[in-house]
């Protein structure tokens, strides 16, 4: 019997089985491991951070997708349609994104992207790197970087 054998049972374990989560209960995990967190450092919320970019007809050109908690900024999509790039509209969502963070209490924002996106572009708005996966995908690289919000 190994530990890692998914069909090896544990003596102080009861008897159980795995299988896949419907949504509700992949909801209930979440909020379990909420509350275990909660008791360790109290309550905290996460808010969602979304702004859109819309051109003049209204239609959606580029956007950001994160959300604020634990003083963070995690920073899951920022976007600029093709037509649009190179005119300072990602740079303009960043900005305010992390405006938007900082009056909602962040003092760090975090981000990952893959290397053939946007390093440079990040790089250049004051993030550092913290870390790299290789070969993820298969060949390329994706990159983990960070940046104070305090000193802004």
């Amino acid at each position: 019997m190994h530990p890692d054998d998914p069909t090896t049972t544990h003596a102080a374990a009861p008897q159980s089985r795995i299988e896949t989560a419907s949504e509700s209960e992949a909801e209930a995990i979440c909020a379990g491991l909420r509350g275990f967190n909660s008791e360790i450092i109290g309550a905290y919320e996460f808010r969602s951070l979304w702004l859109a970019a819309r051109d003049a007809d209204g239609r959606v050109i580029g956007g950001v997708v994160g959300y604020v908690g634990l003083g963070w900024l995690h920073l899951e999509v920022l976007w600029v349609e093709q037509a649009a790039r190179g005119r300072g509209l990602g740079a303009a969502l960043l900005l305010q994104a992390e405006r938007r963070a900082r009056e909602w209490g962040a003092r760090q924002v975090h981000l990952d992207t893959f290397d053939w996106q946007a390093e440079g572009f990040y790089l250049k708005h004051g993030y550092r790197e913290f870390g790299r996966l290789h070969d993820f995908p298969p060949g390329r690289q994706r990159l983990f970087l960070q940046k104070s919000l305090s000193s802004e």
